[in-house]
């Protein structure tokens, strides 16, 4: 997206990442607008234009595979118990799955299920030679072990990059299935600085889900990159100094406008819904304090957006 693709190597960006961007060739767009109070322009970078970007050229690799080899992947999502939010989830992963030409597989199983009934149907989806990619809706009732569910997985399946092997594979720059949320950031990134090499990153979280594999994607990319948390010392100086700064605290905009380094890239993954200014109303922000800081950036994304 906005770069013709991606290298494979350990010093020439992640192989992870090379599907979705090959093939692209259309310049980087970015929606300008003037910075209150400032003299520059700020890129408010257009998540929802680099998402539908990315379900493009998902779609023609879809196309491109049915018409060489007959074959259309399929997509199997495991959803455990009624959660509202986890069905809403999964209800646009299987319509998204569709959309892009691909056959989805969705099964429910009771919230009561004990453990041994959700590995089962894991180990059965895994051993299941139909089923391409696999993705076990998290979180799972408070009776099951993510853990144990996730090490059910094969590795070659784990759409959303949790197991073990996958960590691995990322940790050694070996190709393998990556978390999409970390994906995302470098792809967003990129599409503010299309070169990313020689950049400070900072990620402040350290979850295993975003923090860590977003810190070796961007390493991947031979960014110079710091992996920050809540008890870093002087954070935001530390954040003062990223050239490109990722924030996937969970803290509802605890990173504030003078954390920012005037022009730098600012990746918001934050997403926390908190109350509005109209009683009984509630509204979402990210980690960062939005308004501050595209006072100072040079590109940053919108939550939602």
């Amino acid at each position: 997206l906005g770069r013709q693709g991606l290298h494979h190597g350990t010093d020439r960006g992640d192989p992870g990442l090379e599907v979705g961007l090959r093939g692209t060739h259309r310049e980087r767009r970015l929606r300008f607008v003037e910075a209150f109070g400032a003299n520059e322009r700020i890129a408010i970078i257009d998540g929802a234009m680099v998402a539908a970007d990315v379900r493009k050229s998902v779609a023609a690799a879809t196309s491109a595979l049915k018409a060489k080899h007959g074959a259309v992947p399929e997509l199997a999502v495991l959803l455990v118990g009624e959660d509202p939010a986890s069905q809403v989830y999964v209800r646009s992963k299987v319509k998204q799955t569709e959309e892009a030409g691909m056959r989805s597989h969705h099964l429910t199983l009771p919230a009561d299920a004990s453990q041994e009934e959700v590995v089962a149907k894991v180990r059965a989806l895994s051993a299941d030679k139909n089923v391409d990619g696999i993705l076990v809706q998290l979180p799972l009732p408070k009776h099951i072990d993510e853990q144990v569910v996730l090490a059910a997985l094969d590795p070659d399946k784990d759409v959303d990059g949790l197991t073990e092997a996958s960590a691995g594979r990322l940790l050694l720059g070996k190709p393998g299935l990556r978390p999409c949320t970390p994906v995302g950031s470098v792809i967003l990134a990129k599409r503010a600085r299309a070169e990313l090499a020689g950049a400070h990153c900072v990620v402040v979280g350290r979850s295993i889900l975003v923090g860590k594999p977003a810190a070796l994607l961007f390493l991947a990319e031979n960014c110079t990159v710091t992996l920050a948390h809540s008890r870093t010392k002087d954070l935001p100086g530390l954040c003062r100094s990223a050239d490109i700064l990722v924030a996937a605290i969970g803290r509802p905009e605890m990173i504030k406008g003078d954390w920012v380094k005037p022009g730098g890239i600012v990746i918001d993954v934050g997403i926390n819904r908190v109350p509005a200014a109209t009683a009984g109303k509630t509204k979402l922000v990210g980690d960062v304090a939005y308004a501050e800081a595209a006072e100072v950036a040079g590109a940053i994304t919108p939550v939602p957006g």
